[in-house]
């Protein structure tokens, strides 16, 4: 009898918490404008495609367990969707918007409307268009706050500062790739780096523009650093200031000082800075990590934090102090963006799955496409070639007349295949000198299947094919456990006893050392079709990528929601 008193006292108290999560759960309704504006940035002024005619675009601050209903209007003269990077979208496939994947595009004059749930995550996300390089000026913030009444495990200040940085091309960033795409060799490298849409004081017309965060002594403040560059890592540093990292891709992390990060294209970082100099202005400044033997955007993006009691200069040069420059590391500083990535520790004991079901092996890298013609206008990559990418050697083509996802809800067949393969076609000397034989991919629109639950592991290796190159692998739909990684080829025999199965960081991205391989775990709870690819948008093009189809588990809650009527059509 006192037992099943007890069991009913427990199942009240877990009921009343349960209805005051309820009770405090919002439902965010908003409308995305996809328009375009006049920008000006570097003297000239473009017509961008905004959001709201804002750039960059508006932030969403919601809070885990809130509802979101956004419609998606295009105004704009080109197919777009909208990604919501790093939401699991759990069991709604149809939300999670890469084109031709999850959705077809919404074309000029359509709209769609997004709708899903927060459902067991808080941190720094962000959103993008998913839709060729649009999403070059089409992204914003995505805040997401605990539940009320739920601690940080941290001391949480009081004050948020959202730090986007970007990328800025001196013309239409679709003609630069409409160019790249004719042409078959790189893309044009971007003209600035911006932070929060603005290059800052070392371009040309920027410096009354320059971003500018007022502080005060003593106070402690969060960045919420999330790296929208679209081909580009970036180091990133404050003149002076310690930052202390305690979030990465929306996971808390053991909390570290370091006097510089290294973000790739689609990771978040929060770092707390303590402004406990000298009072004075400082420069916040981010710049290139060049992992590749390739041409990049050497220049340097700046904002400011100016002390609110900084002093001015008197005298005939009156006016403000020039700000400090931070020590930041050199373009192809390996062993800092190393040193930093392995000093991530997950805040807790993380639920990592320790029995494999599937041990995958994924090759990532470039390739050269061989024309019949090396003198055509359309073959100038290296020697008469074309620029290509692949997975496994397989070099990913976007469908057109369905998306993968409809296409597997609906059965329809010859929009994909379900071949892709689980280990390399060919095993070779992957960080060596590579036959010229093996440089060419093979073309296709391959799939892989994964059953509902099952314990997942992949060793990502970079090749030495063109070049080595840290390729920034982003996973939707699934956060992910970083386990190990190295340089040099994956040994299977001897790599794994090196693994961190306690506290290895979460995340949605990560980065594969150049010449080197990176270990990722994750348990196939989220059923759906989930694209994998390297969130470099030149890579991406030249098919760096592959989807998971995750089978449905048993019953209603572990299957695929049906699809909203209002989803766009090829």
């Amino acid at each position: 009898m006192e037992s099943l008193r007890r069991f009913s006292f427990v199942s009240f108290i877990a009921l009343l918490a349960y209805f005051a999560f309820l009770a405090s759960a919002e439902l965010h309704v908003r409308k995305f404008v996809i328009e375009p504006k006049p920008v000006k940035r570097l003297c000239r002024t473009h017509q961008s495609i905004t959001v709201n005619g804002q750039f960059p675009g508006p932030t969403l601050e919601v809070r885990n367990g809130d509802s979101v209903v956004i419609t998606v209007i295009n105004r704009a003269r080109y197919n777009i969707s909208i990604h919501w990077h790093g939401l699991r979208q759990l069991r709604n496939p149809w939300a999670d918007g890469p084109e031709y994947i999850t959705q077809c595009p919404i074309r000029p004059g359509q709209s769609y409307t997004y709708r899903f749930t927060i459902e067991d995550q808080e941190g720094t996300l962000w959103w993008h268009a998913h839709s060729r390089w649009l999403r070059a000026t089409v992204y914003g913030a995505l805040i997401i706050y605990p539940l009320l009444g739920s601690p940080y495990p941290f001391s949480m200040p009081k004050r948020d500062i959202p730090i986007l940085l970007g990328e800025w091309w001196d013309r239409n960033p679709m003609d630069v790739l409409r160019q790249a795409q004719f042409t078959g060799a790189a893309a044009n490298v971007s003209d600035a780096y911006t932070i929060n849409g603005q290059p800052g004081d070392l371009y040309r017309c920027s410096r009354s523009e320059t971003m500018r965060f007022p502080i005060f002594p003593g106070e402690t403040v969060q960045l919420r650093v999330i790296n929208a560059a679209m081909n580009q890592e970036l180091f990133f540093s404050v003149a002076n200031h310690q930052l202390t990292v305690v979030e990465t891709d929306s996971a808390y992390t053991k909390p570290f000082t370091t006097n510089v990060i290294m973000v790739g294209p689609g990771q978040t970082t929060n770092v707390l800075l303590t402004a406990n100099q000298r009072p004075g202005r400082y420069y916040m400044a981010a710049r290139a990590y060049n992992s590749a033997n390739a041409p990049f955007d050497n220049t340097t993006t700046t904002a400011i934090f100016e002390y609110v009691n900084a002093p001015t200069r008197r005298g005939r040069g009156r006016g403000q102090i020039a700000p400090v420059f931070p020590v930041l590391p050199g373009f192809n500083d390996t062993a800092t963006a190393t040193a930093f990535t392995n000093r991530l520790r997950y805040w807790k004991q993380a639920r990592v799955p320790l029995q494999i079901d599937e041990n995958l092996f994924f090759t990532v890298g470039l390739g050269l496409i061989n024309c019949t013609n090396p003198n055509s206008p359309r073959c100038q990559g290296p020697n008469g070639t074309r620029f290509a990418a692949s997975m496994n050697n397989m070099s990913f083509v976007l469908p057109r007349r369905n998306s993968v996802m409809q296409a597997y809800y609906q059965g329809m067949p010859g929009i994909f295949t379900t071949d892709f393969p689980p280990v390399p076609p060919v095993q070779f000397d992957y960080t060596g000198n590579v036959s010229r034989g093996l440089w060419q991919p093979v073309k296709g629109t391959k799939a892989y299947k994964l059953k509902y639950k099952a314990n997942v592991q992949i060793i990502l290796q970079d090749t030495s094919i063109v070049t080595p190159e840290n390729h920034p692998m982003h996973l939707h739909g699934y956060q992910f456990y970083v386990v190990g990684s190295g340089f040099g080829n994956f040994n299977p025999r001897t790599d794994p006893a090196r693994f961190n199965l306690f506290d290895p960081p979460e995340r949605n991205t990560i980065g594969t050392p150049p010449g080197g391989w990176v270990a990722i775990r994750f348990v196939a709870d989220n059923p759906g079709a989930w694209f994998m690819h390297c969130h470099i948008d030149s890579h991406l093009g030249w098919g760096l990528a592959m989807v998971f189809l995750v089978e449905n588990g048993r019953g209603q809650l572990q299957s695929v929601q049906p699809p909203p009527l209002d989803l766009p059509r090829c």
